[in-house]
Order: C-alpha cells, then structure tokens, then sequence
C-alpha cells in the first residue's frame, strides 16, 4: 500500500467503528441499500462506503444482490443473531409470550435495551416486516428500560434530541424525568398513542437479580382493549409472565446455587 492509500485507510478502531456503522444502515429493515445509499447515511466518501461494504461482504456481513449490487445483511448476521437468541434463552419466551397474547388479546413483547432504542426481541411484532426498534422515550417499553436502567446505560439525560410522533409524545426531557418517576412508583410503563394514535401499551419489568430491567415486557392493543376497567387484570397477567421469565431467562451459571463452604 502506499503511503498515500495508508493515510486514506481508515485505521484500527476507526475501521472497526465504521464498519458496525454500515451495519447499522440495516436498522429500518428498509430496501436494500447501494454503496451510494450507504455513503449518505454515513456522510462517507462513495469509495470508502463502497471498500467497507466490499470488507463485509468478503467476512459474510453482507451480501451483494448480483443484478443490482446492492447491500442487504448476510448470513453471518444471522448466525450469529440465532446464536444470541438461544444464548440468551428467548427461545424459552416464545411460549410464554403466545400464552399470555392468548389470555389477554394483545400483542405480546419483550425488548432489551440498545442505546437510545427498545430492541424487540420476542414476542408478536417480531415480523420479517416490521421493524423491531422502538424509541425509548416514547414506548411504554422504552420507559421500563429507563426507569430501571442497567448500570452504564444511562438515563434520560444521555438520549438524543427527543422527536414528537404524535402530539400525545414526551419531547422534554424534564417532563420525561416525572414520567418514569411515575413508572417506578407504580411499577408499570403506559403508552397511550404517543408513538402511534389508537394504540395503548402496557409494560412491567422483567428484572434481574440486582433489581435492574433485563428485558421490558409488554402488551400491545388498541384503546377498546385495553380499558380502564381491566388495565389492573392486564397487569397481574403481565407480571406473572415477567415472573416465570425472570427464572426462565437466567443463565446456567445464574440457575446454580452459590458454592458452599
């Protein structure tokens, strides 16, 4: 390589953080996306998105449409999500989460938090159609992953500027604060239409063994299913799921008693 190239190389973890920031264009579960598409996203020169993608594509990352050359995610993506997945038992989930859509009539979800988004990872919008981000601030699952935020991940203070998606959403940041000093005081999250109008949430923690939020649980419905009169019923079915998984989820090492002496 020549000097010159060198110094145009993005080098060591700026590489590396470039090369998870092309992964990330992936999010939206949009089309698939050009070198083009890609160098706009990232505010990136055309030929260096296009020599990150190429990395990615070689590695199993990505992989190339042959008749349009466009990017979508590629199969070493997917092992290694599946991977995740039964790592961390939601394998396990899946039935309770039917179960307690059955009971209830709602949508069923359980999320994990990434940054400044609910990352839906089980559960009944888990659709190859559907994205499976959330913002925080204005998803009742977001709010239980707020209120009982993991160590390091941060609170209300280090999210982005927060945007209104309907005129019901909380855009204020102090405003937010109250919000889930409520949620903790009642140990419940609710969304009502401020990510989407005629849709209503409740979520309840699933916590683990020092009391932080390892995963938000969540039943999804519209306004004439979610009532008044049984949002205290919807609760106490959702905590009993969020129970059973709090067990389910633990890891093998979690699940065996300490040593004894």
């Amino acid at each position: 390589m020549t000097e010159t190239a060198a110094a145009r190389a993005p080098g060591g973890a700026q590489a590396v953080r470039r090369a998870l920031d092309v992964l990330h264009c992936f999010h939206d579960n949009g089309p698939d996306l050009s070198a083009s598409d890609l160098a706009r996203r990232l505010g990136l020169p055309v030929s260096t998105a296009h020599r990150l993608a190429r990395t990615l594509l070689s590695a199993g990352f990505l992989e190339q449409d042959p008749r349009t050359s466009r990017y979508r995610l590629g199969p070493a993506v997917t092992e290694l999500g599946r991977l995740s997945y039964h790592q961390r038992g939601l394998h396990l989930a899946a039935p309770e989460l039917a179960d307690l859509a059955e009971r209830t009539g709602a949508t069923a979800d359980l999320a994990l938090r990434s940054g400044p988004h609910a990352v839906i990872v089980a559960g009944g919008s888990v659709t190859p159609k559907v994205g499976l981000r959330r913002p925080l601030h204005s998803t009742a699952l977001g709010k239980v992953l707020l209120a009982w935020a993991r160590p390091g991940e941060g609170g209300p203070g280090t999210l982005p500027p927060l945007p209104a998606f309907t005129d019901r959403t909380i855009v204020d940041p102090a405003a937010l604060e109250r919000e889930l000093e409520r949620v903790r005081t009642d140990a419940y999250a609710l969304n009502d239409g401020e990510s989407a109008l005629g849709v209503r949430t409740l979520a309840v923690p699933v916590l683990d063994g020092a009391g932080h939020a390892r995963f938000a649980l969540a039943v999804r419905a519209t306004p004439e299913v979610i009532t008044p009169e049984r949002t205290g019923w919807l609760l106490t079915e959702a905590r009993s799921c969020a129970r059973a998984l709090e067990v389910l989820l633990l890891s093998p090492a979690e699940r065996r008693p300490p040593a004894g002496p």
